[in-house]
This record gives structure tokens, C-alpha cells and sequence, in this order.
């Protein structure tokens, strides 16, 4: 739970929360979970099921969008805005891809 906890407080390095955190982690899992969504939908499993798993990371995705909006409104610095664009763009390419 501290990995949670420690970004939602902005404990976490920006850098780090939104470079691995964010565009290397998220980014695999919503590869891995659009992948297996188009496996199961060539398998004809029921669309219900396809669009759980596709949207599935979808949760994680918004809490890792407000823990970079949060620690880079912390910040303060003209990195920040950067950082809380960067994050927004994201997490409309991660929710419709």
C-alpha cells in the first residue's frame, strides 16, 4: 500500500512517477490489456468481457494522472506544467487506444 500512498501524498520523485510510473508502466499494462482485449474478441468471447479487460487499467490510469497532477502542483516550478500536460495527454491516448 506504500506505493500508493507515497505517490498520492507526492512523496514520489515527479520525474520517476511520470517517466516510469506513468509512460513505462502504464503505458505496458494498457498495451498488455488491449492485446488480450483483441485476443479475446478473436476467440468471440462476449463484448462485455472484451471491454472489462480493454478497460480495466482504466482506474490506475486516472489515479496515476491525479498523482502527477498533484506532486507537480507541489512542485510549483515551470516544469510543472509540463509535467500536468504531458500527463492529461496521456490519459486520453491511454483511455481511447
Amino acid at each position: 500500500m506504500s506505493f500508493f500512498a507515497s505517490r498520492w501524498r507526492g512523496e514520489a520523485p515527479l520525474d520517476r512517477l511520470f517517466w516510469r510510473d506513468m509512460v513505462l508502466v502504464g503505458t505496458i499494462l494498457n498495451l498488455v490489456t488491449t492485446a488480450a482485449a483483441i485476443l479475446l474478441l478473436g476467440l468471440k468471447a462476449p463484448m462485455a468481457v472484451v471491454l472489462a479487460v480493454h478497460f480495466s487499467p482504466v482506474p490506475y490510469n486516472i489515479f496515476l494522472f491525479a498523482a502527477v497532477w498533484r506532486t507537480a502542483d507541489a512542485a510549483g516550478n515551470a516544469r510543472a506544467a509540463f509535467f500536468r500536460s504531458a500527463a492529461l495527454l496521456w490519459l486520453v491516448a491511454a483511455t481511447v487506444i
